[in-house]
């Protein structure tokens, strides 16, 4: 089982470079969060607040973040079936995200990506997105920690979404990292 985690602040090309890997190889597909709350459906599973609450009482919450005033969650179910039919591509924008869609799933092999572009071209993709809500996009932006612990850095302003998407892919496939063994200990 293989997966990519794409991170990054918002407007750094994630949706982007989702798309030019999966024209590319129909396998990698995007892994859609779940949802609630007001805002973009393009993307995302919506559902509804009892829904994520009976996800939490089962143990099955991999990952849940609240921005724009809405709830997003990774669930290990889905995550699973996803890395079973193919390649996901997890969209994360906080370190911890990370750590936690890893840990979940040990067993799967992660590359994981961390996508950036400068703040003025964030902000200029941000405007020409006309979600009218800028400045809570470049706060998240201000608030994404850089990743150190990556396999790639790709800064987005410097090469399309198709050269990011083959560079992800050759990595991908010619990945002979074995996967994280799970500790006996733990």
């Amino acid at each position: 089982m293989r997966g990519v985690i794409l991170y990054g602040p918002p407007a750094a090309g994630k949706d982007t470079v989702t798309t030019a890997l999966h024209e590319l190889d129909a396998r990698f597909t995007l892994y859609q969060r779940m949802k609630v709350g007001p805002g973009r459906t393009t993307g995302y599973r919506i559902t509804d607040a009892a829904t994520l609450d009976q996800l939490h009482q089962r143990g099955e919450v991999v990952w849940e973040n609240h921005r724009y005033g809405a709830r997003y969650v990774v669930d290990r179910p889905s995550l699973v079936e996803q890395l079973s039919a193919g390649v996901p591509v997890v969209h994360l924008g906080q370190r911890a995200a990370v750590a936690a869609v890893t840990a979940a799933v040990s067993d799967a092999r992660w590359l994981v990506v961390y996508l950036w572009c400068p703040r003025d071209v964030a902000e200029q993709r941000i405007i020409s997105r006309h979600t009218g809500d800028t400045a809570a996009r470049l706060r998240a932006w201000d608030d994404t920690e850089p990743l150190a612990e990556r396999d790639l850095f790709l800064n987005t302003a410097e090469m399309s979404p198709r050269t990011a998407a083959e560079v992800i892919h050759r990595h991908v496939l010619d990945d002979t990292r074995p996967a994280i063994a799970k500790s006996d200990a733990g």
